[in-house]
């Protein structure tokens, strides 16, 4: 296996963990922060729980089975990561159900928020000195980039600006780049619109303009 190739798999799976940290925490953040519409924490809320869910389940269904298949030792961790994932998948289901109607709701919204921000925390933990190495190890890069392909033609598309966004904020230009380079061709040329609409939401949930 080339090192570009164990390099492209590794470091698109670590920023888009980053942007998990970043985006479930600012969530959390934002709550509560008087100067943030109340749509754009729906938008925001939205975004995570169907990506997350998204992200979980091509893992469980496509990317643990993979590894298992040639590395049969792996399957028992794997198999208890899916297991986190059962637990975030009620969290997710917690959060999504919290009413954002009025400046009352918020607190609520932090609270089910920061649940979700606390395990996404610590299932990365957990999942990163074991999914790295497996990666690196077992899973080709022609294998890669066909699961890389198939998560991208499936991920949801509500709110999908968002990913230019939070990559920016956790990734170098370089790796921005590789990662978004997964796009089909045809939504190549929407990037820099998407990266400006991004830009501008995410000053908004962090409170560097009145939006």
């Amino acid at each position: 296996m080339s090192t570009n190739a164990e390099a492209v798999a590794v470091t698109e799976t670590r920023l888009i963990h980053a942007f998990h940290r970043r985006a479930t925490t600012l969530l959390f953040e934002a709550a509560l922060r008087p100067s943030v519409p109340l749509s754009a924490l729906a938008e925001l809320r939205e975004f995570l729980v169907k990506n997350l869910r998204h992200h979980h389940e091509t893992e469980d269904h496509q990317l643990w089975p993979m590894i298992a298949a040639v590395a049969p030792k792996a399957a028992a961790p794997l198999a208890a990561l899916s297991e986190e994932h059962d637990e975030l998948d009620a969290a997710l289901d917690a959060l999504k159900a919290v009413p954002i109607r009025e400046d009352g709701d918020r607190p609520g919204l932090q609270q089910a928020a920061e649940a979700v921000c606390a395990l996404v925390h610590r299932h990365l933990e957990h999942e990163e000195p074991l999914l790295f190495p497996a990666l690196r190890e077992h899973i080709s890069p022609d294998e890669w980039t066909a699961f890389s392909g198939a998560v991208v033609a499936t991920s949801p598309t509500e709110a999908a600006h968002l990913v230019v966004g939070f990559l920016d904020q956790v990734g170098t230009p370089e790796e921005v780049e590789l990662v978004l380079s997964g796009l089909p061709k045809p939504a190549q040329q929407f990037v820099p619109a998407m990266r400006a609409q991004a830009h501008a939401a995410l000053a908004v949930l962090s409170g560097d303009t009145e939006g």
